[in-house]
């Protein structure tokens, strides 16, 4: 039977339709100095209102030096138009190494003798978590290797209830995003009901020979039900999820159409796409070597990915972790990042006992190795302002509701503020004293740019009472 590409298909090799992947290569070679064309597709993305695959596509192609600066010109503005300077702040943590799959390019695969291999306990969770807190973090992601007996449904699921019940001296965390592997509908339901907040999970690669190649064993191998797992997912009532690939798999030109494919999908089938993508880049880690992997890609390639995904997916939170180097976060978060990791451990147990990283529990090495103060205060200097908001999530403001709000303009009403308080409260809790002092003068530098004259008010007045030792206001 021959397939046809169709969006709103619920069958993987329909929305990630192999030859439309190859068409579409083609035809952005073929049309990749097409000034005429290039130039129409700006000024369409100009609108923001997204881009096609195929179109998308083109502009990657393009070399043209004035219109790539365009590129990158317009990408700049999409950011600030729709996200302003606000930066989120997040950090991942893992929960346990245990795995059975065989991901070839992943140090957890299941015949990996040397790495150490540790599950918390519910106790040293919430070490952890107060190890977090005591930085300032309200926002992680859970992460754990697919194991079925030691990291099961009921485990993360203790675990995220563990999480949402330490409050520690000022400390909360507000919002737990999880990466757990691909799951069914009734388990997405009972994350749901454990009250997550995006569901996150990658492709690793969107071309079905390479992907069963580098999962040669495990739940992991089975492309279509990883690659079907959203649909699950925004079936089982989760309508904020995160997707992304791990370039440097595959070629980066397949993935990226593979992953402009699968938003157009999301869109498709359930009037609305990822509330997050991620663009990692393959990194070395106990026995995996980067280095092995001939599709790796240059800072130049990776820029140019960030800021086309940004102008072809408007509305889409991007996120870039540690795995980048600070001069690489430094430039992807002109052209298109709007979250970012900090103070990340990589290691199972990592942020309590950080003398003991050399535990070799790793998933991959940092670049970023600088603390949350440290990146904090590094954002406040290039005029950033690092948000520790989840009010969306906990006003209800999830899916197409959040996206209505994104299209419409009106989520600024409620961003902006946010941001600011939440800055306040990590200025008064946790922050240095050159930090605080930066991010005090930010904060009145931008608390006068509030449009709403009443929603400025009530912003000024909530400031006051966070130095007063109140806390957790938010629009």
């Amino acid at each position: 039977m021959i397939h046809k590409y169709r969006a709103n298909s619920s069958k993987a090799e329909d929305f990630i339709h192999h030859e439309e992947i190859l068409e579409t290569l083609e035809y952005a070679q073929v049309h990749k100095n097409d000034r005429a064309l290039i130039e129409e597709l700006i000024e369409k993305a100009a609108l923001c209102k997204g881009l096609t695959h195929r179109e998308a596509a083109v502009l990657l192609e393009c070399n043209e030096p004035d219109l790539v600066e365009r590129i990158f010109k317009l990408a700049q503005e999409i950011k600030q138009n729709i996200y302003g300077n606000r930066i989120v702040m997040f950090a991942p943590l893992y929960l346990s190494n245990y795995c059975v799959n065989g991901c070839i390019y992943c140090p957890y695969h299941a015949k990996n003798k040397t790495i150490s291999r540790k599950r918390l306990t519910q106790d040293e969770i919430r070490r952890e978590v107060i190890a977090l807190q005591d930085m300032g973090h309200k926002r992680l992601a859970l992460e754990a290797g697919e194991h079925p007996t030691l990291n099961p449904i009921e485990y993360i699921l203790e675990s995220i209830q563990t999480i949402y019940d330490i409050k520690h001296k000022n400390g909360a965390i507000r919002r737990v995003n999880v990466n757990i592997a691909a799951t069914t509908v009734e388990n997405y339901r009972r994350l749901k009901e454990a009250g997550i907040g995006t569901y996150i999970l990658f492709q690793e690669t969107y071309h079905k020979e390479n992907y069963e190649t580098l999962h040669p064993s495990g739940p992991k191998s089975n492309y279509a039900y990883h690659t079907e797992a959203m649909d699950r997912a925004m079936e089982g009532g989760i309508d904020d999820v995160g997707i992304g690939v791990l370039f440097g798999l595959n070629t980066y030109r397949y993935d990226f159409a593979g992953l402009l494919m699968h938003a157009e999908h999301l869109e498709a089938r359930f009037g609305v796409g990822p509330h997050t993508i991620s663009v990692p880049r393959i990194c070395s880690a106990d026995d995996i070597d980067a280095g092995d992997f001939p599709n790796s890609i240059s800072d130049e390639v990776f820029s140019k990915i960030v800021a086309v995904i940004r102008i072809a997916v408007p509305y889409a939170g991007m996120i870039v972790s540690t795995r980048e180097s600070q001069a690489s976060r430094e430039k992807v978060l002109r052209l298109g990042v709007s979250q970012l990791s900090g103070g990340s451990r990589t290691s199972v147990g990592g942020y309590a006992e950080k003398e003991k990283a050399e535990n070799n529990s790793a998933q991959f090495d940092v670049s970023d190795t600088r603390t949350l103060d440290e990146v904090v205060n590094w954002l406040l200097e290039l005029g950033y302002i690092p948000s520790f908001c989840t009010a969306c999530y906990r006003e209800g403001r999830t899916g197409d509701r959040f996206m209505a709000l994104a299209k419409s303009g009106q989520i600024a009403n409620c961003c902006a503020p946010n941001a600011l308080m939440t800055l306040k409260e990590y200025l008064e809790d946790y922050a240095s004293a050159d930090t605080r002092q930066k991010g005090m003068a930010l904060i009145a530098q931008e608390t006068d740019r509030i449009p709403n004259p009443k929603i400025r008010d009530i912003a000024i007045r909530n400031l006051k009472e966070i130095a007063n030792g109140q806390r957790d206001f938010r629009f």
